[in-house]
């Protein structure tokens, strides 16, 4: 049913547990697995001149950060083949062009679970990925009280 799993990531705790995910769900199908690490070239381009370059090298670790942690994860599953990705554009649509690329049959992505006014007026990459992906979207929530290592080192 699942030849090709993409796991998007950013590094976050909700991310991580979608890894853990999808990474059983390729096991049991025998599906290849993608990782991919997407650089909001938005978020860089609306940041300040003088702290922009700190803050593609702060983004450039992470996704090194993200993407090994799918590289570990699926060395212990040992079964599916990997392949890792990083691209720079708008999240929501790098992934969705990249899981159109690779006939991909899933994607997997976190998210935090915000909801109510709030989460509507944010918006969330999970949920451009919902609206805007032409296969099924596999979200997988942050459990509550679980550490967000996202951009501690930023």
């Amino acid at each position: 049913m699942f030849d090709t799993v993409v796991i998007a990531t950013d590094g976050s705790g909700s991310a991580e547990r979608a890894v853990e995910a999808a990474l059983d769900l390729a096991a049991r199908f025998d599906a290849t697995v993608h990782g991919l690490y997407v650089v909001d070239t938005g978020e860089v381009e609306a940041t300040p001149e003088e702290v922009r370059e700190a803050l593609e090298r702060a983004l450039a670790t992470t996704g090194g950060r993200a993407l090994s942690f799918i590289r570990e994860a699926a060395n212990a599953e040992a079964d599916e083949e990997l392949v890792t990705a990083v691209r720079e554009g708008d999240p929501a649509d790098e992934i969705c062009k990249y899981a159109e690329e690779h006939d991909a049959d899933v994607i997997a992505s976190g998210t935090r679970g915000r909801h109510g006014e709030h989460g509507f007026l944010l918006g969330s990459v999970a949920e451009e990925l919902i609206r805007q992906a032409s296969m099924p979207v596999l979200t997988v929530r942050q459990l509550e009280g679980d550490a967000n290592p996202e951009r501690e080192d930023v």
